[in-house]
C-alpha cells in the first residue's frame, strides 16, 4: 500500500529547514505521496530511512535515462493513464531504422533523408532522436551499420538476439550508451549480464504477454531494472494490447514487474505503408510507446507525430507562456516601430515568425496575459489599456525604444481609443486580425 503524507512526515527531521524547496516538512512529504517529488529531495533523510521509503514512495514506472547523441532524454516515470488526470511527464521518441541487408547506397540514402527531417516548432526541436539498427543475418555489417549511426548526433538501439554478434555491437558503440534490444526468453542472462557490464538499458521480448512477464521477472532477479520492454510486432492487435496492458499493469494494478517504459516498432507493424505508418505511430504516442521506431521519418510523418506529441506532452496545468519582454526581430534598433501581443506560446511564435518573415525590423513586446491567447486575455481582463500601459512603463519601453508606434492586435481593436489615452505619446495602429496578413501588413507600413 501507497505511503500516506503524514506517514512519511513522522520519518522527516521536522525541522523545516526548506533545503527540499518546500516551506515544511509537511508539504515536502504530502508533494512525495502524490508522486510529486522524489523522497531523494531531502537531503538529511538517514540511508535506513531512504531505503525504507525509496520503494513505497518509487514511481509505479520507473523512470529511465537515455541518451541521443549529447542529449539526455527522460523515458516512463509516468503515474497516470490519462493526461487529464494530471500529466504525462517523458514524451514519447522516435526512430528510423536501418537494417544488415542494406547496401552502402540504401543505407546512406536512409540516414541521410531522416537525418534531414530536423526542424523547429514552438521553441521545440522536432527529429527523430533514435536510430533502430537490426541484425538478420550479417553480423559485420550490423556492426558496420552500428558504428556509422554512432557518427549522427543521435541514439542508437541495437535489435538483436545472438548474443555474440550483439557483444561485438555493443563493444563498437559503448560510448554511445546504446540500448540492447534483444533480451528473450532463452538468452536473457547473457544479455542481462552484457549490459549491465556496459552500463546501458536492455529491451525485453516474449512471444506474448506471459512470456515478457517471466522472463522481465527473472531478469530483475538478476538484479537488472534498467529495462524497456518490447510490445512485439506479430500484429497491430497485439502491440496495441501489449502496450495497453503492460501500461495498466503498471499504472491500475501497481505490477512493477511491469512497470517500465515500452517499445514500439511500428515500421514492421506497417509493412511499408507510409499512411499506416504515420497512424500507427500518433497511436502509439497517444498509447504508451516510449519508443516508437518506424522504417523512416519524413516530413509528412514528423508534422502528424511530432504536432500531435508536442500537444499530448504538455501540461494541462500550465499554460504554455513565453517570457514577457522586448524582442526584436530583423535587426530592429530603438528606431524600430513596436508591436504588442501576449505571452501564450502559440501566438507568439505565429506572430514572430509571421514578422520575421515580413523582413521589416520590428519590435515585439510581449505582455503578461496569464498564458492566454488575445481574445481569451481580453475577455479575462488580462490585455487591456491599463496593462498595455504598465507593460511600457514596467519594461522602461519609452527609454529603450525612440519610435512611439504601437501596433496592437486587430481583434482588440476596441482597444485603440483607450491605449491613446494611456499612451498620449503614441501613436496606436490596428493590426490584422490574423497572424497570416501580417506579411502584407508590415510590407504596406514601411512602404
Amino acid at each position: 500500500m501507497a505511503l500516506k503524507g503524514l506517514d512519511i512526515f513522522k520519518l522527516t527531521p521536522k525541522t523545516n529547514c526548506k533545503d527540499c524547496g518546500n516551506p515544511t516538512c509537511m508539504a515536502f512529504s504530502m508533494k512525495v505521496a502524490q508522486g510529486a517529488l522524489d523522497i531523494s529531495k531531502c537531503p538529511h533523510l538517514s540511508a535506513d530511512v531512504l531505503e525504507k521509503l525509496a520503494e513505497s514512495t518509487a514511481p509505479p514506472m520507473k523512470s529511465l535515462t537515455v541518451k541521443a547523441g549529447d542529449t539526455e532524454y527522460k523515458i516512463g516515470g509516468e503515474t497516470v493513464l490519462f493526461r487529464h488526470e494530471k500529466s504525462f511527464v517523458s514524451k514519447s521518441l522516435y526512430a528510423f531504422s536501418l537494417c544488415d541487408t542494406m547496401s552502402d547506397a540504401e543505407a546512406d540514402a536512409a540516414l541521410d533523408a531522416s537525418l534531414k527531417v530536423d526542424y523547429e516548432r514552438i521553441s521545440e526541436r522536432m527529429y527523430a532522436e533514435f536510430i533502430s539498427v537490426t541484425y538478420e543475418k550479417n553480423a559485420d555489417r550490423f556492426v558496420e551499420l552500428a558504428k556509422k549511426a554512432m557518427g549522427t548526433d543521435r541514439g542508437i538501439i541495437l535489435n538483436c538476439t545472438d548474443f555474440e554478434v550483439a557483444e561485438a555491437a555493443v563493444a563498437a558503440t559503448a560510448a554511445a550508451k546504446p540500448i540492447l534490444n534483444g533480451a528473450n526468453a532463452s538468452n536473457y542472462e547473457k544479455m542481462s549480464k552484457l549490459a549491465t557490464d556496459n552500463g546501458i538499458i536492455l529491451g525485453v521480448g516474449g512471444v506474448d504477454l506471459d512470456e515478457l512477464y517471466e522472463t522481465t521477472e527473472k531478469i530483475e532477479a538478476l538484479g537488472n531494472k534498467n529495462l524497456i520492454l518490447d510490445v512485439g510486432c506479430r500484429s497491430i492487435k497485439s502491440a496495441f494490447e501489449a502496450a495497453v496492458q503492460i501500461r495498466r499493469a503498471a499504472l491500475l494494478n501497481k505490477d512493477r514487474v511491469f512497470g517500465y517504459p515500452s517499445l514500439v516498432n511500428v515500421g514492421a507493424l506497417a509493412s511499408g505503408d507510409e499512411n499506416m505508418q504515420a497512424a500507427l505511430a500518433s497511436l502509439f504516442t497517444l498509447k504508451y510507446g516510449s519508443i516508437i521506431v518506424l522504417e523512416k521519418m519524413t516530413y509528412a510523418t514528423s508534422l502528424a507525430v511530432h504536432g500531435l506529441r508536442q500537444n499530448v506532452f504538455t501540461d494541462p496545468q500550465k499554460p504554455m507562456k513565453i517570457e514577457p519582454g522586448i524582442y526584436p526581430l530583423n535587426k530592429a534598433d530603438e528606431n524600430a516601430p513596436c508591436a504588442i501581443t501576449v505571452d501564450f506560446a502559440l501566438t507568439y511564435f505565429v506572430v514572430s515568425g509571421e514578422l520575421e518573415r515580413s523582413g521589416v525590423p520590428v519590435n515585439l513586446l510581449i505582455s503578461d496575459a496569464g498564458g492566454y491567447s488575445v481574445l481569451t486575455a481580453w475577455a479575462a481582463g488580462k490585455l487591456s489599456a491599463s496593462s498595455v500601459a504598465k507593460f511600457i512603463k514596467d519594461y522602461d519601453v519609452e527609454n529603450k525604444i525612440k519610435n512611439r508606434t504601437l501596433i496592437i492586435p486587430g481583434k482588440v481593436a476596441v482597444l485603440k481609443g483607450e491605449i491613446q489615452d494611456k499612451l498620449p505619446d503614441w501613436k496606436v495602429i490596428v493590426g490584422p486580425n490574423e497572424a497570416v496578413a501580417l506579411v502584407k501588413f508590415m510590407k504596406d507600413f514601411a512602404s
